[in-house]
């Protein structure tokens, strides 16, 4: 028999039990509120910089259902996607051939006139002869008379079968020469795009952490695959992140330089390699042509076009160069006195080193812009500069991760273009310029969408409160044909400059077409030149003033 105190341990037991199985119950029902109302934090992410495990955790709770930037992103990796249909590559020989292709002057004549558009159709055939049953060539068309120092892109039409209309519009009088280049065959093509959609690695950065006397190096980059402890940078309003292996014994946030360097590697296939071999891109198909002639032909004087403003509708081409000067095909540009203009407005300068090139240009060309000493070092440091007597103010900032650079960076104030734009005030004296697009290219494009999905959100919420601001979007220009293709070919560029203008369409700011602009100078080159900049900026000039 029991004793009484073994009775009471035996009860006192039982009744613990019980009330252990009683909060596992009701934690089971409902744990979030369980722990709310304990006043128990669940989550400690809310730190910009925190530490974080690399492997991947099983989900507690289904999967959340996409965010209207998923799904907007998906809607856009759709429409790119269906540009492009899967062509797989079997040999060279039956793959485009420029050489072999055949190009057909529609209605030639001996002399056309000024405004007349010059058709071209094109047969593109493999190595072997034979007729090619499917498009999705990468090509460019464009006129030019390098004695008039005047050009213009083509308009192509892919008819997916094979063969492609090319339209030229002759703007200018004299000697006009044709050019049509196979930059990638089809099978080129479906290759790269192919490789991008994997290519989180080709570049790694290389963050620099200081802590005291300790100094040390880890890689970075936008996707990690390590075991090791992560440093996670996160943008918690718009989730981008990037990521730092986090060093022995120093904090995430003494992250304080980068550098970045290409890494051997490559999504190509082996065999596809040779589609990208310097002889095979950008090849002339248009070989056998003299020049066209082009008079005036008595024309009535066309009728004087509207000075350019936001809104106006895009064309292809855009416009033309003619004795160095670009002149829209919408619209007219005056000559702008920039002093003048630019009295009393405050310009930010966002994005890339292509619109760093502004900066140095006002620099230049207002000698009374005087810059100020930000105290950081390095080529693309945060740029200031004033005119204290005319009250101009412009600054350039750079984008945010990723910025492609092999010499070594601050990071200690880098931001993403979103977040400068919602502490911009605004009004009607600020102009924003915006440029985002070649540090980009060597990752995959959901990457740059999902920016610039970031950027359009931040216009929208600026022009909201301050809607006299001006913004201006300048696409990414073409750049050198033959360097590197697979990270920084133009074709990348291309469909960032297709999802650009998708993007923003519906948004009223100006749009400044680089990528047209720079086909019709010929300038391959990532860093136009001044004339080329200066005309850009003329553009800007007349939207603002």
């Amino acid at each position: 028999m029991f004793s009484n105190m073994t009775f009471r341990k035996a009860l006192l037991m039982l009744m613990s039990f019980l009330a252990v199985a009683w909060m596992i119950f009701i934690i089971s029902q409902n744990p979030t509120k369980f722990w709310s109302d304990l006043k128990v934090p669940i989550s400690l992410h809310h730190w910009h910089t925190s530490m974080k495990s690399s492997h991947p955790k099983i989900p507690l709770s289904p999967l959340k259902p996409p965010t209207e930037t998923e799904l907007r992103i998906k809607g856009i990796m759709e429409k790119l996607d269906q540009l492009i249909p899967p062509r797989p590559f079997i040999h060279l020989n039956t793959t485009t051939s420029a050489t072999q292709s055949r190009v057909i002057i529609l209605n030639p004549q001996d002399t056309y006139c000024i405004g007349d558009q010059l058709d071209i159709l094109v047969e593109m055939r493999d190595h072997l002869g034979h007729r090619k049953e499917y498009g999705g060539d990468f090509l460019r068309a464009r006129i030019s008379s390098s004695g008039l120092k005047a050009g213009a892109s083509g308009k192509v039409t892919d008819f997916h079968n094979g063969t492609y209309l090319v339209s030229f519009t002759l703007f200018w009088e004299g000697q006009v020469s044709l050019s049509l280049l196979l930059i990638h065959p089809s099978e080129g093509v479906s290759a790269l795009w192919r490789a991008r959609k994997q290519a989180y690695d080709q570049v790694i950065f290389i963050g620099h952490f200081a802590s005291g006397t300790s100094h040390l190096i880890t890689d970075c980059a936008l996707v990690l695959n390590s075991t090791a402890e992560l440093c996670e940078y996160l943008d918690t309003q718009d989730q981008e992140v990037f990521y730092c292996i986090k060093p022995e014994h120093i904090s995430c946030a003494a992250l304080t330089h980068m550098h970045s360097k290409n890494k051997d590697v490559s999504y190509l296939r082996n065999q596809e390699m040779i589609l990208f071999k310097r002889s095979n891109v950008g090849v002339e198909i248009v070989k056998n042509f003299n020049t066209i002639n082009v008079s005036k032909c008595n024309k009535k004087t066309a009728p004087m076009k509207k000075k350019c403003k936001f809104g106006m509708v895009s064309t292809i081409p855009s416009g033309h160069v003619w004795k160095d000067t670009w002149n829209p095909v919408s619209c007219s540009l005056a000559p702008i006195e920039m002093k003048e203009c630019l009295k009393g407005k405050f310009i930010y300068l966002l994005g890339d080193s292509t619109i760093r090139q502004w900066m140095e240009y006002f620099k230049d060309s207002i000698k009374t812009l005087k810059s100020v000493d930000l105290h950081e070092s390095g080529k693309i440091q945060h740029q200031l500069a004033v005119d204290l007597d005319r009250n101009i103010i412009i600054q350039w900032q750079k984008h945010g991760y990723p910025v492609i650079g092999s010499l070594t960076y601050s990071v200690k104030e880098i931001e993403y273009i979103a977040r400068v734009i919602d502490r911009t005030g605004g009004e009607k004296n600020t102009i924003v310029v915006i440029s985002l697009g070649q540090h980009f290219r060597p990752f995959p494009i959901e990457v740059f969408i999902r920016r610039a999905l970031s950027v359009h959100k931040a216009i929208q919420r600026l022009l909201l409160r301050s809607p006299d601001t001006m913004v201006i979007i300048k696409t990414e220009n073409i750049r050198e044909m033959h360097s590197d293709v697979e990270r920084f070919g133009d074709f990348h560029g291309y469909m960032q400059y297709l999802a650009i203008k998708d993007i923003f369409q519906d948004l009223n700011v100006g749009i400044i077409d680089a990528w047209d602009i720079t086909i019709a100078y010929g300038t391959n080159n990532v860093h136009p030149p001044q004339s080329v900049v200066r005309n850009q900026i003329n553009i800007l000039l007349n939207y603002i003033c």
